[in-house]
């Protein structure tokens, strides 16, 4: 995964309409040149998945302890992040305003991991009981690696809302088992960090969450995604985050991802699109546009905000203008954003 995006607010992306349905997953056999390397991890804040709170004002002078620099780096949750709201985009990425975990982000966090962890299991034994089984062992490591999520049911004593919280990422496991086959795959990498940097100079960077090589070489990339899946309208902008890794692949190994795909537990649909070298070059000038827009506002300390229906489930009301607010005071020095340098990309652990 990029970082889980799933539980982030509400997008008209996502519908109760269901999509159309999606062709067969092609087999997977053994890796016959898979990337190398793998590494966890995630390179951003989840955001709310329901109306929030906005930060008080205590919590925002207690990220000032933070050191900002300027950004060196693009990822498919922050380019969507600037493309919604510029605004919001320097909150998290400058200013690192602090996030309350929410509920549906978390779960998708523990579904990722557990769909991970279940690729550890020798093919036949990769059964739903098992996955199922691994969720509350999964969710004590995520307690442990991000003691925050516990406040997440700090109103819950006697443990109803999380024992439903629990079942409800159980039905979203066993859902999986639906949509594809486990015991026929054999994924190349899970949880891949990759980075590849530009002739330009711009840093592209993500996690990709499986990677499947076919014996004929041929490359998939698959991403879970835990909520519904989009209306068809709106299937370009999901496929954003795919582009961009298929992108970042192709520069770092020359080879264009035969086939993107997208797995919605939630409304039990894929969406798989097959790129060529035209769709990526199209990626490839937007990000570029995209960065210039990001480098200009960093050098001028110009951070609009772009006022939509998810506002609503910002968690950063309390300091933006479109809700009476002052956003705190700009950390960077106003003038020319350094430019980083160093290698040139790389697949596996950062």
């Amino acid at each position: 995964m990029e970082t889980s995006t799933e539980g982030t607010a509400p997008d008209p992306a996502g519908g109760d309409a269901p999509a159309a349905p999606a062709p067969p997953s092609p087999a997977v056999g053994p890796p016959a040149s898979a990337p190398a390397g793998a590494s966890t991890g995630a390179d951003a804040l989840p955001a709310s998945a329901e109306p929030a709170a906005s930060a008080t004002p205590a919590a925002v002078a207690t990220s000032a302890v933070a050191v900002a620099v300027p950004p060196r780096s693009l990822s498919p949750s922050r380019a969507s992040d600037f493309m919604q709201c510029p605004l919001l985009y320097r909150f998290r990425v400058i200013d690192k305003l602090p996030e309350k975990p929410s509920e549906a982000a978390t779960r998708g966090t523990l579904v990722h991991a557990v769909l991970e962890r279940l690729f550890d299991a020798p093919a036949a034994e990769r059964t739903a009981p098992r996955a199922r089984s691994l969720v509350p062992g999964q969710w004590d490591r995520l307690r442990e690696s991000r003691p925050e999520v516990v406040e997440l049911f700090a109103d819950d004593p006697e443990g109803e809302r999380l024992a439903r919280w629990l079942g409800e990422a159980e039905q979203l496991v066993e859902r999986w088992f639906s949509l594809e086959d486990p015991t026929r795959l054999e994924p190349a990498e899970r949880e891949l960090f990759v980075e590849a940097e530009l002739d330009s100079g711009l840093k592209l960077r993500g996690i990709i969450d499986r990677v499947d090589v076919a014996p004929s070489g041929d490359v998939r990339i698959v991403d879970y995604k835990t909520g519904k899946a989009p209306r068809p309208e709106y299937a370009e902008g999901a496929l954003f985050q795919m582009k961009f890794y298929a992108l970042v692949v192709w520069r770092l190994k020359n080879v264009v991802p035969r086939r993107l795909q997208l797995v919605y537990l939630g409304s039990g649909d894929v969406l798989t699109y097959d790129p060529a070298v035209a769709d990526l070059e199209r990626v490839e000038r937007k990000l570029h546009a995209l960065w210039e827009a990001i480098q200009l506002a960093t050098e001028t300390g110009n951070w609009r905000p772009r006022p939509t229906k998810l506002c609503g489930w910002c968690d950063h009301q309390a300091v933006c203008p479109e809700f009476g607010g002052t956003p705190p005071p700009y950390p960077l020095r106003i003038g020319a954003p350094e430019s980083g340098g160093g290698e040139q990309g790389r697949m596996g652990p950062d």
